[in-house]
């Protein structure tokens, strides 16, 4: 029989289902290279190593979930379905989850402490507490020979010399630092000579910070009776240290920015006070005095105020004759007026005109010629006197 054609979309289709039964969900590890994002949030990279490389992709619903940020040149584990795109032909991995290479048994055990402890409300927002906007004294928790400690101190005499620091040494790495680190933050929070504590590290390896992810840790940040600012590696490096402080800072410098404020910033907010104050007590002087002009004003003598009334008195009074008088005489003339239209309006100016008023027997006024009976006897008033008639005839048109 002859081999049956197929197109193009129905090979790579079969092609892709072969794939994705063939493997399933599996970790792949290697570098990343080539990490883009694109608009639509969407993560595109490749995943490399000394002999291949295969085209990925991350969508953001995943790529959300990750609490670090990938960067080009790390080594990581992609959990990843193995597919192709069927529009370019291309094999590609369809990653579903992603982390940090070496880390994996770390990196669970960090999500089930985060988790545990999440659930017993450690890290509710609740709890953390406001940094103090003036501290008098600031603690610095790390190992005297850290970088991470000249940072700080070189930051917090830029930004105040003014404010007392204090540093308490302890080991930031190796087994046992954990147990060390909640011991000082204890030890520190008894002494209560620091406003607010900084607990702080340079970067490293997930194993150098390890010591922050243990719970030792976590519950004597949230014990403490100062607050705790947590500033461990850099930016994207978070620890469990991290979520129990009450405040996270990226790196240590930022802790003691944080922490300290600026010595120019409180001079210049001073010096706005002061402007502030002079102006209001400038502003109230004048409008004392111009109260003073006021009640010097009304400083009049009695003599002086009852001429002042008198005067008053009699100007009202002179208004109120003044009006009356005007308006008896609008009266007067409104009352001429309407007896002059009486007399225009009236009967007998009608009658004075030639007219006359005719009634019958019963004093009805006669309006019609219908109304009136030959042989009935009517009366008609003139301007001056009356007649007395009989009916002779009548014409109705």
């Amino acid at each position: 029989m002859e081999n049956p054609v197929v197109s193009v979309s129905e090979l790579l289709r079969s092609v892709r289902d072969t794939l994705e039964r063939r493997f399933p969900l599996l970790w792949v590890r290697g570098e990343l290279s080539n990490l883009q994002r694109a608009a639509s949030g969407h993560c595109y990279f490749t995943l490399k190593d000394g002999n291949a490389q295969v085209d990925c992709v991350m969508f953001r619903s995943r790529l959300a979930a990750l609490d670090w940020e990938p960067r080009d040149g790390m080594q990581v584990e992609a959990r990843a379905l193995v597919t192709l795109y069927e529009p370019r032909g291309r094999f590609q991995l369809t990653v579903e989850g992603l982390r940090q290479a070496g880390a994996g048994p770390l990196y669970e055990r960090f999500l089930r402490l985060k988790e545990k402890l999440g659930r017993e409300g450690l890290f509710d927002a609740a709890l953390k507490r406001a940094l103090p906007p003036h501290p008098r004294a600031i603690g610095v928790l790390t190992s005297l020979g850290a970088a991470a400690l000249r940072d700080v101190l070189t930051t917090l005499a830029r930004r105040n010399p003014a404010v007392a620091v204090i540093v308490y040494p302890v080991p930031v790495q190796g087994t046992g630092a954990a147990l060390r680190i909640a011991a000082m933050l204890a030890r520190a929070g008894e002494r209560a000579e620091c406003d607010v504590l900084l607990l702080v590290r340079g970067g490293g390896s997930i194993e150098d910070l390890w010591q922050f992810n243990e719970e030792a840790v976590a519950r004597a940040i949230r014990a403490c009776p100062v607050p705790v600012v947590v500033g461990v590696g850099h930016e994207t490096d978070f620890t469990i240290a991290d979520f129990a402080a009450d405040q996270r800072a990226a790196t240590p410098t930022a802790a003691a920015e944080l922490a300290a404020p600026a010595r120019a910033e409180l001079l210049g907010r001073v010096a706005e006070c002061a402007r502030c104050v002079s102006r209001e007590m400038r502003r109230r002087l004048e409008y004392a005095a111009q109260a003073a002009d006021g009640w010097a004003r009304r400083l009049v003598h009695p003599a002086e105020r009852l001429r002042s009334y008198l005067g008053l008195v009699g100007q009202l009074s002179a208004r109120l004759a003044f009006g009356l008088s005007q308006h008896l005489k609008a009266s007067q003339s409104r009352l001429a007026g309407m007896q002059a239209a009486l007399r225009t309006l009236g009967p007998q100016a009608v009658l004075e005109r030639g007219y006359s008023i005719t009634r019958d027997a019963r004093g009805e006024v006669l309006r019609d010629a219908a109304r009136a009976q030959e042989g009935e006897t009517v009366h008609t008033t003139l301007a001056r006197g009356r007649l007395e008639s009989e009916v002779k005839k009548r014409d109705n048109s």
